[in-house]
């Protein structure tokens, strides 16, 4: 493959936390996926009939527990189970990174009853970027994705045609955000329009960079998306 895209982002990428209230407990998992043993986080609340899940995919210097900690009081509440694999800082891992998540999600299948038709990704920073690539590659997995603070740089619209159904797609940003260009955010939005992606987009009023000021904003909004979306429904949109 390629070059991978997010060599520049891990130089550039630092998010700045917020202190999480530690709320319920999650429970860690280790799978091999290619050859490699990932981490992740699980977390599902109760439940008779299987949940759906979302993927959660944390940025650059951040961790699967706080993604997993911004998203426990809404997963609790809704019923949805929650994943959050460890990403590696390596150039390798994008080019694995679809197949990696399949990986994690069939693993989490093993501990919890999963709707398969309810499967999604929400992926913050450079979790937006391996996000877009799960809308792509595992458009026939995931049900829908959502992104905070990224888009797809130009040079890369292309893994948008390896797309075999058009993935239903929420995107959020900042547009007082210093290291997501807001207009290649707008340029992404437009492009997937065009090629008939079902898109949800929402600029969020002097907000920069930090997922964690705005997350129970962005996660209600997101999972209102997610929840309109199954496989079944959006199969039509090849």
């Amino acid at each position: 493959m390629v070059k991978s895209r997010l060599s520049w982002i891990w130089i550039f990428f630092t998010l700045i936390f917020c202190l999480l209230p530690t709320t319920g407990r999650a429970d860690t998992h280790t799978v091999t996926c290619k050859g490699k043993a990932y981490r992740y986080e699980l977390y599902a609340p109760q439940a008779v009939t299987p949940l759906p899940a979302i993927l959660l995919l944390h940025g650059a210097g951040d961790s699967p527990d706080a993604m997993m900690r911004a998203w426990f009081d809404l997963a609790k509440k809704e019923g949805i189970a929650i994943i959050a694999p460890e990403l590696p800082r390596s150039v390798e891992f994008e080019e694995i990174a679809p197949r990696v998540f399949r990986c994690v999600v069939e693993d989490a299948k093993a501990s919890v009853s999963l709707d398969t038709k309810r499967l999604y990704v929400f992926g913050n920073s450079m979790g937006g970027y391996l996000a877009y690539d799960a809308a792509a590659f595992d458009s026939d997995y995931f049900a829908a994705v959502g992104v905070h603070a990224m888009g797809i740089s130009p040079e890369y619209d292309s893994i948008l045609d390896k797309a075999v159904r058009k993935t239903p797609i929420a995107i959020y940003t900042g547009d007082r955000d210093p290291l997501v260009p807001l207009t290649n955010v707008r340029r992404t939005r437009d492009l997937l329009l065009k090629k008939g992606f079902p898109v949800q987009y929402m600029e969020i009023a002097g907000h920069a960079h930090n997922y964690y000021e705005v997350r129970e904003k962005v996660n209600k909004d997101v999972w209102n998306f997610f929840r309109s979306h199954t496989l079944q429904q959006s199969g039509a949109n090849k």
